[in-house]
C-alpha cells in the first residue's frame, strides 16, 4: 500500500512519529474535502432549482422525483464497486477521473432541453460520484493513522458536507434569481478544475498491494440488487401496489441473497460479510441511512414549502436554511470533540434525537405565517445529522484494515446514498399522493386537472390561467394538501429518528471499549 511518507512530526524521544499526521497529508485532506463539496452542492442546489426546472422543462411528477433522485440511484448502485476498483488501481487516480466525468455530466445537464436529457445527464452524473465519495473517505482511513486525527479529518470531511449543502441554496438562490436553472450545474466545474490541478501534488496514491482478482459478477450482482429494490420501493410509494413492481423487487432481493452468498464464499470479497456482525459497524451503517434519509426528505419538501407556500424567492429559501446546514457543517466538526468527553453511544444518539426534535418542530407549521419555526426545526435537524455523519462514517472506516479502506467506505456511503435517494422517494412520494388526494380540482378545466395534480409547482402555473378568485380558492387548497402531506411526512421523520437513537443507545452501550479504539484512542 503506497502511503504518504511526508511525515516530519517527532514524539517525546525525539524521533519521527510515524503515525502523526504531515503538513502535506492536511493538505491532501483540504483538496479532498472540495471533493466532498462538489457533490454537497449539487445535491441542494437542485433542491432549490426544482421549481424552475418544472416551469422551464414541463416534466411530470415521476420524471420530476427521477431528474432528483437517479442520480442518487445510479451512485448507490456503484460505490461498491467502484470502491473496490479504488482499492485496487488506485483511490486517487479514482478520484481524477470521477472529478472529470462529474464536470463533464454537469456540462450536459446544464444546457439539457428536456427533462429526458436532464435524467441521462444526472445518471452520469451518479456514474461520476460513484468514483469521488469512496475514495475520498478511503483516502482519509490510509492517510491519518493515529484515531484521533482520523476521526477530526472526518470531523472536516463531514463538515464540508454539510459546508456544500449550506452554499448550494445561497450560490444556487442568487443563479437563479439572475441566469436560467442550468447554471446550478456550472458551480461544480471550478472546483473539479482545482481538484484535478492540485489532487496530484498533495494527495499521495493508496490502494491494496494484495487486492486479489476483480469479480465482474459481483459487480454486476451489487448493481441489480441496489437499482430494482430502490425502484420498486419509489414506485410502489407513488402508484400503490403492482404485481409488476412486486416482480422488480423480488428480481433485487434474489440478487442480493446471491450477492451475499457469493461474498461469503469468495477468498477475496468486494464486501466482507462478516463485518455486519460488529455490532458497531451494522449499527452504525444503518444509522448513517436513516439519519441521511431523514434529512434529504426535510430538504426535499422544505425548499418548495419555503418558495410554493410562503412565497420566499430561491435566494431567501437559501438564507432561510442556512441555519440548519451551517449547523450540520459545525457540530460535524465538534463530534470528534465530543466523543472525547462523552460516551460514542450518548453522542450519537443524542444527536439523533435532536435530529427527531426538529422534525417534530415542522408539525407546527402551517400555510400562512413567518418561517421562524422552519428555521429553528431544520436547525436541529441539522445539528442532529452532522454528528451522526462524522461518527457513522468513523466507524465503519475504523473496522477494516487500511488495505480495505475503499470497500468499507463504499458501504457507508451506499448507505449514505440510498438515504438520500429513499428519502426523496419515500417522503417525497408521501407528501405528493397526499397533495393529490386533498387537493381540489373542481374548478378547473378538464384539461388543466392531471398537470396541476403532478406538483406543487404545476399547481401553481395553472392556477395563473385562472379568474382572479377561482385562482385564490384554488391555490390555497393546493398549499393546504401540500401542508397536510408535509407534516405527515415530518411526523414519520421523527419517529424514524427517535427509534433510530433508541436503536443506538441499545445496541451500542455495552460496547464502549470497542467504539473508543476506533474513534477516540
Amino acid at each position: 500500500m503506497s502511503v504518504s511518507t511526508d511525515r516530519g512530526i517527532n514524539d517525546a524521544h525525539g524521533a519521527p512519529d510515524q503515525t502523526s499526521a504531515s503538513r502535506r497529508d492536511w493538505l491532501g485532506l483540504v483538496v479532498l474535502a472540495f471533493a466532498v463539496l462538489l457533490i454537497a452542492v449539487d445535491g441542494t442546489v437542485l433542491d432549490l432549482a426544482l421549481p424552475f426546472i418544472s416551469a422551464d422543462l414541463e416534466p411530470s411528477s415521476t420524471q420530476l422525483l427521477w431528474i432528483i433522485d437517479v442520480y442518487s440511484f445510479v451512485l448507490a448502485g456503484l460505490l461498491i464497486t467502484m470502491g473496490t476498483l479504488g482499492d485496487r488501481i488506485g483511490r486517487r487516480r479514482l478520484l481524477l477521473v470521477g472529478a472529470a466525468g462529474f464536470g463533464i455530466a454537469s456540462l450536459i445537464a446544464a444546457w439539457s432541453p428536456t427533462p429526458e436529457m436532464l435524467i441521462a445527464a444526472r445518471v452520469l452524473q451518479g456514474i461520476s460520484g460513484a468514483t469521488l465519495m469512496p475514495a475520498t473517505l478511503g483516502l482519509i482511513r490510509t492517510i491519518f493513522v493515529d484515531p484521533r486525527q482520523r476521526t477530526l479529518a472526518i470531523g472536516v470531511w463531514g463538515a464540508m458536507a454539510g459546508g456544500g449543502t449550506a452554499a448550494g441554496p445561497l450560490i444556487g438562490g442568487w443563479l437563479l434569481e439572475h441566469f436560467w436553472w442550468g447554471s446550478v450545474f456550472l458551480i461544480n466545474i471550478p472546483v473539479m478544475l482545482v481538484l484535478i490541478a492540485v489532487g496530484p501534488l498533495v494527495i499521495p496514491e493508496s490502494k491494496d498491494p494484495a487486492p486479489g482478482r476483480f469479480d465482474l459478477l459481483s459487480a454486476a450482482l451489487s448493481m441489480t440488487t441496489m437499482l430494482p429494490l430502490v425502484y420498486a420501493v419509489k414506485e410502489t410509494v407513488v402508484h400503490g401496489v403492482d404485481p409488476v413492481l412486486l416482480a422488480v423487487g423480488l428480481v433485487g432481493v434474489v440478487s442480493g441473497v446471491v450477492f451475499v452468498r457469493r461474498q461469503k464464499a469468495m477468498k477475496d470479497p468486494m464486501i466482507d460479510i462478516g463485518l455486519f456482525a460488529k455490532p458497531a459497524f451494522s449499527t452504525a451503517v444503518l444509522t448513517n441511512l436513516l439519519s441521511i434519509f431523514a434529512l434529504a426528505g426535510v430538504l426535499f419538501f422544505g425548499s418548495q414549502y419555503l418558495q410554493l407556500v410562503l412565497g420566499n424567492s430561491a435566494f431567501e429559501s437559501g438564507v432561510l436554511m442556512l441555519p440548519g446546514m451551517l449547523m450540520s457543517a459545525v457540530t460535524a466538526l465538534a463530534a470528534a470533540w465530543m466523543v472525547r468527553r462523552w460516551a460514542t453511544s450518548h453522542v450519537l444518539g443524542g444527536g439523533l434525537a435532536t435530529a427527531a426534535v426538529g422534525a417534530a418542530l415542522m408539525l407546527t407549521l402551517g400555510v400562512d405565517g413567518a418561517p421562524t419555526m422552519f428555521v429553528i426545526g431544520f436547525g436541529l435537524a441539522g445539528a442532529g445529522v452532522g454528528i451522526a455523519l462524522t461518527l457513522t462514517s468513523d466507524l465503519v472506516v475504523s473496522a477494516v484494515e487500511p488495505e480495505r479502506a475503499g470497500a468499507a467506505s463504499a458501504v457507508s456511503e451506499t448507505a449514505y446514498e440510498l438515504g438520500i435517494a429513499l428519502g426523496v422517494a419515500v417522503l417525497g412520494s408521501v407528501v405528493m399522493a397526499i397533495f393529490r388526494s386533498g387537493l381540489d380540482t373542481s374548478m378547473l378545466p378538464p384539461e388543466q386537472v392531471e398537470p396541476a395534480q403532478g406538483t406543487l409547482g404545476a399547481a401553481v402555473a395553472e392556477a395563473q390561467h385562472l379568474p382572479e378568485t377561482a385562482r385564490a380558492v384554488f391555490l390555497e387548497s393546493a398549499q393546504s394538501a401540500f401542508v397536510d402531506g408535509m407534516h405527515v411526512a415530518a411526523g414519520a421523520t421523527a419517529v424514524i429518528l427517535f427509534a433510530t437513537a433508541i436503536l443506538v443507545l441499545r445496541m451500542l452501550r455495552d460496547r464502549q471499549g470497542e467504539l473508543s479504539s476506533t474513534t477516540n484512542e
